[in-house]
């Protein structure tokens, strides 16, 4: 349960600090936090499905570093893929 909340809560730093980065596919301090909350819990997903993703119950280092970078990762992903396809919606 511990991988998921950092995974998390690392996703919606992650989606925060690319839409800082990107300003044109900035959704909003909010939007930002939303997004990159999904995309950090999908990164975590997709890790566990490639069988790289932390045993659960494991507090080790290396197991929440593995949680902070796949949701903070998954969070900045996301949130660009979902800000470009906003932006090319609009136009």
């Amino acid at each position: 349960m511990l991988h998921i909340i950092i995974q998390l809560v690392s996703g919606a730093l992650g989606g925060n600090g690319a839409g800082a980065l990107m300003k044109k596919l900035s959704l909003g301090t909010i939007g930002n936090s939303i997004v990159g909350i999904l995309g950090g819990g999908l990164g975590g997903q997709l890790l566990g499905l490639l069988g790289m993703a932390p045993a659960a119950g494991s507090g080790d280092l290396s197991g929440i570093i593995s949680s902070v970078l796949s949701g903070g990762v998954g969070g900045g992903v996301l949130l660009a893929v979902v800000g470009a396809i906003k932006k090319a919606l609009g136009k």
